[in-house]
C-alpha cells in the first residue's frame, strides 16, 4: 500500500502536464493565426506599393523624353 501515494502523485503530475500542453498548443494556434493575418496584411501592402511604384515609373517614362524612343513611344 505504500505505492498508492506515489501512484497518486504520478497521476496528478500527468494531469498537470496534460493541462500545460493543451494550453501551450492553444496559445501556439493563436500565435500562428495572428502571424498569418500579419503576413497577409504586409503582403497586401507590399503589393500596393509595387503597383504604385510601377505606375510612377510609367508616369515618369511618359513625361521624360528618352533617346531610345521615337515619336510613337516605341523602341527604335
Amino acid at each position: 500500500m505504500s505505492y498508492l501515494p506515489s501512484a497518486a502523485l504520478v497521476l496528478v503530475g500527468l494531469g498537470l502536464v496534460t493541462v500545460f500542453v493543451v494550453r501551450l498548443l492553444r496559445g501556439a494556434g493563436r500565435v500562428r493565426s495572428a502571424a498569418g493575418a500579419a503576413r497577409s496584411a504586409f503582403g497586401d501592402r507590399a503589393g500596393l506599393l509595387r503597383a504604385r511604384s510601377a505606375a510612377l515609373r510609367v508616369a515618369v517614362a511618359e513625361r521624360v523624353p528618352s533617346a531610345k524612343r521615337d515619336e510613337t513611344g516605341g523602341q527604335r
